[in-house]
This record gives C-alpha cells, structure tokens and sequence, in this order.
C-alpha cells in the first residue's frame, strides 16, 4: 500500500516551489529537494549525503540537516519520528500513515483518513501536526 501525492509540483519547477516558500533554490537546496522527490523511501540525512556529495563535493551533512530544517520550518516536507534513534524526511506532506517493517527496516506510506473521527473526538481543540505510525512485518518479511 503505497499512497503517492507528488504530483504537487514538477520537476522543473523546483527553483519555483523553492520560491514559491520563501527558499532561496540554491544547488545544494535543488538537489536535495530532488533528492526527496525521487526517493519516496524516506531518507535520512546520512543517506541524503551519501547519495548527493558525491556529485556535490562541497556539501556537508551539516548543509543537508540545515536545509532538511529550513524545507521543515516552511511546510515543504515533514520528518518521520517512529524509531527514537532515527529521523527520516518524507516530501509528501499531505497526511497519510506510515508503517515500518521491525524486519527490514523499510518505511511505507499508506493512506489514512482520519479527519471525521478527530473533529468529533478532539471538538474544540486546535491540531497543529499528525502523524501516525504502525509496526509490524511488511508482506516480505511476514512471508518468511
């Protein structure tokens, strides 16, 4: 069960969206957007770098937790907080589950509407930020 809504902006149009929320669209910041565009397995900062510095010698993972910040801060991405000792960066932030696989480690979107049972059960209150997260196996590793 994948959900996919990465059709909120094309590929060439990145220097615009960056923009569009107040982003500077330098090289680094370009490519790393691109980079979470493309990757839909929810990177982490280790893996942005590892993949990006390469072809860009000068960036740092320092740069690329910066920029993970500032694409936060202006609502572009979201980070994903399921295990305490990792944080991964999903591009989609339209709302939707997630469910990691406690066999392979992989990370998938699935999704979740949930408005109707909030709105009735949290009346009144102002939600500023969801998330929600299952473990279990994923079809490969409950295979096994």
């Amino acid at each position: 069960m994948i959900c996919n809504h990465y059709n909120f902006v094309k590929m060439d149009k990145i220097g615009a969206y960056l923009s569009k929320h107040e982003i500077k669209p330098s090289l680094q910041r370009l490519k790393i957007f691109e980079f979470l565009y493309n990757n839909k397995n929810h990177p982490t900062v280790d893996s942005i770098y590892t993949a990006l510095s390469p072809a860009i010698p000068t960036l740092s993972k320092t740069t690329v937790y910066n920029t993970l910040k500032l694409f936060i801060s202006k609502g572009i991405i979201r980070s994903i907080h399921i295990e305490d000792h990792e944080v991964r960066y999903d591009a989609d932030t339209i709302p939707h589950g997630h469910f990691k696989c406690i066999g392979c480690g992989g990370l998938f979107d699935f999704p979740f509407d949930h408005h109707l049972q909030l709105q009735t059960n949290l009346a009144g209150f102002q939600i500023t930020e969801e998330h929600f997260y299952l473990k279990g196996y994923c079809k490969l590793c409950g295979a096994n």
